[in-house]
């Protein structure tokens, strides 16, 4: 009877395990490339939806216009993300597209004013950012999420500047219904490529039991005491009262911006377009360049004091400024500060919760935005008109002072991390 070598055996298991580490490291990799690749195609849906949209910008009337973004933001946010949540990023990137589709599918066809509003229903699904940072969300770790999202601001400013100088070449030069027809078609195109590259499930599978229990607990989208659930959780409702307040004084001043710049700049409409094509490039290097930076060699906690801070050297830079020249200066250290302190936010937030509730948690924060367009004409309105420009300034001095001396006292339990 023959015996096995027992130098032959432990070289043999010695081999198999290598070939087995080999695998599974070979794997980790693929699995590295893979979330690479489908966050980079996450921007690329963000750039291309947005150019698209500001596109159609050019050539719309305001009002209408307006109607559709307080649709798009002030209607639909939370709840598209819960959807996200409970279906995948995939599905809700998917359904963002083709509502792109049909929004300038109906738009190109509009030659009546019901048809012009019908067009704007489908407005209610088109979310590309929040769609996108819901994915880049569930595919980054904590540690790499802070640079991941602030890179949306650099798909923001390129939708800017790109679709807004397009969307004027094309309806000058072709027809006002052009960009509506180019619109439609890379909507379509976006639509396969969420379906071809975006993964299925893009949360990890140690995460699915706790998106089974979460998601028993949220049942309602809407649901006031879903809210109160995630802010009880640590950090949450004081993070958020910062992210609300710090930026709301500008917000005020930004929504009486169009008045302000006619009125106390002199500025013709034209010159206010070159204004704000200047804030896009700014938000492109701040969002896209700076905040990344920043954070490889920053801890959330010190950067969102900073964000606070700076905040308050801009209320007093608004006190005091008296022209347009003083303004461009000032717009500076606010796109940064409101860059950052969105961004550093945001990744704390969704930290702070369990991963199956991101998708909810970021549609909490995108409502800041609509509840300061809510309150913003009418708080705005009367500031501007009892006290000036100065008085947005003061405003904005006084309370992230306040904020930043809370911040500086207070124990907000937040993940010391830096990315990698």
């Amino acid at each position: 009877m023959s015996t096995m070598n027992p130098k032959a055996s432990s070289g043999g298991e010695e081999k198999a395990s290598g070939m087995r580490s080999k695998t599974l490291g070979e794997t980790v990799c693929s699995g590295k490339v893979e979330r690479g690749q489908a966050i980079l195609v996450a921007y690329l849906i963000a750039t291309l939806e947005l150019t698209f949209l500001f596109m159609q910008m050019g050539v719309m009337p305001f009002s209408h216009m307006g109607f559709t973004i307080l649709v798009h933001v002030d209607c639909e946010l939370y709840g598209i993300l819960w959807f996200a949540d409970q279906f995948g990023a995939q599905a809700a990137l998917i359904l963002s597209c083709a509502s792109g589709s049909a929004f300038f599918l109906l738009m190109s066809i509009s030659t009546s004013i019901p048809l012009l509003f019908l067009s704007r229903l489908p407005a209610v699904f088109m979310h590309g950012i929040p769609g996108a940072q819901k994915l880049i969300t569930d595919l980054t770790t904590p540690s790499q999420r802070t640079d991941a999202l602030g890179k949306l601001g650099l798909c923001f400013g390129i939708g800017i500047i790109i679709g807004s100088a397009l969307g004027g070449v094309l309806s000058t030069k072709f027809g006002i219904f052009v960009p509506a027809y180019v619109g439609l078609v890379g909507n379509l195109i976006n639509t396969m490529i969420a379906m071809v590259c975006i993964p299925l499930q893009a949360k990890p599978k140690s995460d699915h039991h706790v998106t089974e229990h979460s998601t028993s607990q949220s049942g309602n989208m809407f649901s006031i005491r879903e809210i109160l659930r995630l802010m009880k959780f640590p950090g949450v409702m004081e993070v958020f009262i910062v992210k609300v307040f710090a930026g709301l004084p500008v917000g005020l001043f930004l929504i009486m911006f169009s008045i302000i710049a006619m009125d106390f700049f002199g500025l013709e409409a034209v010159e206010s377009g070159y204004l704000m094509s200047y804030f896009g490039v700014l938000q492109m290097v701040v969002q896209g360049l700076v905040t990344g930076k920043l954070t490889n060699h920053c801890t959330e906690r010190t950067l969102l004091r900073l964000s606070v801070f700076i905040f308050a050297g801009v209320g007093l830079g608004m006190a005091l400024m008296r022209t347009v020249w003083h303004y461009c200066i000032v717009a500076v250290p606010m796109v940064f500060a409101f860059g950052t302190l969105g961004t550093i936010t945001d990744s704390i937030l969704t930290k702070a919760v369990p991963s199956s509730d991101t998708g909810t948690m970021l549609g909490i924060c995108a409502s800041v935005q609509p509840l300061t367009q809510t309150v913003g004409p009418t708080i705005g309105g009367v500031l501007y008109k009892q006290f000036g420009v100065s008085s947005f300034g003061y405003l904005q001095l006084i309370v992230n002072i306040g904020l930043f001396v809370y911040l500086l006292k207070s124990k907000i339990p937040l993940r010391e991390m830096k990315s990698q």
